[in-house]
């Protein structure tokens, strides 16, 4: 028997996900004590029970530590194995050092996570550097691609799409989201000069101005890759862009900006919010069901690099303009 239990906020995908696997929704009841801590009780027996905790990790100081109390009271109440699904994994963004003294939290939460897990089971990390989920964490791993949905919701929603990719970098990505509409596409260029400045070039798109553009992207945060680029189409003829992400974060005033230029805004149900249309609870099921690694086309960031040298000497990614004294004989 499988028990989906939802951490707050995360109970619409919960049940979503119980009832597409035909599973039981678990019950968990969380408050905060006067001076801040955390209170945390299962009200669903779990004993003899595989237990899949749903907990997206969108902003996730606040929510971790109940995660973690979740999962250790359900292994204490006699569930056979505590599982993690986090359709959103945080801390992925900071892969290595790039000034002395820096923690490298992706490595740090990936510690602390299979210390308390068994299995992980998210939607399309956002890898950077690393070539899979099992370079950071030391427990099993269930990696999900949402192309497939995102192609299936233009197909259906959008006509005579245009499919706009923001960077070279995901072009294979781009191109297999266009290959399932059977539609055409193209790749912008990027350069990004800061969180929140970024400089977007965009090709010669006149001989498209009949088809409906529609930017996609694996997440928005910032928003600025996907606002800027929204900004620049109509210049050339084209109509406001539909913009579709897997993962919706929207930090700050991001959806607010995107909204002023953009025709429509959709997003996957990784991260709540009023932009969700397109249901991931199928796709993570059947996943569950059959267990082992997916398939899909990955949308990364940059090629994968090789290990650094001076990792292996035992300090992690110092810039080579500042190199610890020993290495240089200082």
């Amino acid at each position: 028997m499988r028990v989906i239990l939802p951490m707050p906020g995360n109970e619409t995908f919960a049940a979503n996900l119980a009832a597409a696997g035909g599973w039981r929704l678990g019950e968990l009841e969380t408050r905060r004590f006067p001076d801040g801590e955390s209170y945390v009780r299962i009200l669903s027996d779990v004993r003899g029970c595989g237990v899949e905790i749903v907990c997206t990790l969108a902003r996730p100081d606040d929510a971790f530590l109940p995660l973690i109390f979740a999962a250790d009271a359900a292994r204490d109440l006699g569930a056979t194995e505590v599982n993690l699904v986090a359709p959103y994994l945080a801390y992925m963004r900071q892969d290595r050092r790039f000034k002395p003294g820096e923690a490298i939290t992706s490595r740090s939460f990936a510690r602390l996570v299979s210390a308390t897990f068994d299995r992980l089971t998210t939607i399309d990390p956002h890898l950077h550097r690393y070539r899979a989920l099992s370079d950071l964490y030391d427990i099993d791993g269930q990696v999900l691609h949402a192309a497939s949905v995102l192609a299936d919701w233009i197909a259906a929603e959008v006509r005579d799409p245009l499919i706009i990719g923001p960077d070279e970098e995901s072009e294979q990505w781009v191109s297999a989201v266009a290959a399932r509409v059977g539609a055409p596409h193209v790749v912008l260029r990027k350069i990004r000069h800061g969180d929140r400045d970024v400089e977007i070039a965009v090709p010669d798109l006149s001989r498209f101005r009949a088809r409906r553009p529609v930017l996609i992207d694996d997440i928005a945060s910032s928003g600025r890759t996907l606002i800027e680029a929204a900004r620049q189409l109509p210049a050339q003829g084209l109509a406001r862009p539909v913009c579709a992400v897997v993962h919706g974060v929207f930090a700050a005033d991001a959806y607010d900006q995107l909204s002023a230029v953009a025709g429509r805004i959709v997003s996957t149900d990784s991260v709540p919010h009023p932009s969700n249309a397109i249901p991931l609870a199928p796709l993570v099921s059947a996943a569950l069901a059959r267990g082992g690694e997916a398939e899909g086309p990955v949308r990364r960031r940059r090629p994968p690099e090789p290990v650094d040298p001076v990792e292996l000497a035992g300090v992690e990614s110092f810039p080579a303009s500042d190199p610890p004294g020993w290495t240089t004989g200082g």
